[in-house]
């Protein structure tokens, strides 16, 4: 059965979050958003699996999916929905046989020579980017721009995550080019209220869906 995403993907990028972790994800789980990954590039790999762990736990009564950035192992350990891996990371098969086959795997992908590998790969999800420029990372990745994510949508039934620079008034045409799935960062966390800024993009994305059904 193919996996079916929720529209809006939030990254916890613990650089960026200004409230307490476990706060900031309840708050967005009651905002609607039932994908997170946790992000936290300078913890211990003790620290990581603490704060990973917490989250899983907390999310889990309200069905919110639980991906743990880089660390398949990590992901494991703390009961997580699944691991997310990037191009310098374990590859896919290689995290699938940490985390185990009942966990998710998602990879990111940034030319057409990596997301052809990762539709042949058992990646459960594909994400695709930087879309727009972004200042998330210190060195980004070329930007692929709307029309590779047209380009790509015709080579797998796999989902597509879209990520890199999607702002509100962006998020629609990332789903009209055939991105399954929107990955925000700053997007959220870096509003004035990032409760209410995840449950504009939940409302955009919805209404992208259903235009692109029509």
């Amino acid at each position: 059965m193919r996996l079916v995403l929720p529209r809006l993907y939030v990254i916890l990028d613990a650089a960026l979050i200004t409230s307490p972790e476990r706060d900031c994800a309840i708050s967005l789980a009651e905002a609607g958003v039932r994908l997170l990954q946790y992000r936290n590039k300078f913890a211990s790999a003790r620290q990581l699996l603490k704060s990973s762990r917490e989250l899983a736990e907390t999310l889990r009564p309200h069905r919110v999916s639980l991906f743990v950035n880089d660390r398949p192992d990590v992901a494991f350990l703390a009961g997580a929905t699944g691991v997310h891996v990037g191009q310098d990371d374990l590859d896919v098969e290689q995290a699938r046989r940490v985390i185990g086959c009942d966990k998710l795997v998602g990879v990111s992908t940034h030319n057409l020579e990596q997301f052809e590998r990762a539709a042949a790969s058992s990646a459960d999800y594909i994400a695709v980017g930087p879309v727009y420029s972004t200042s998330t990372k210190a060195d980004p990745d070329p930007v692929v721009g709307v029309d590779f994510l047209r380009r790509v949508r015709a080579l797998t039934d796999k989902p597509i995550v879209a990520i890199g620079g999607i702002t509100l008034e962006r998020a629609a045409a990332v789903i009209e080019a055939g991105a399954d799935c929107v990955a925000v960062i700053s997007g959220i966390l870096s509003a004035p209220d990032p409760r209410e800024r995840a449950r504009q993009y939940i409302k955009t994305l919805e209404a992208a869906k259903h235009a692109a059904a029509v």
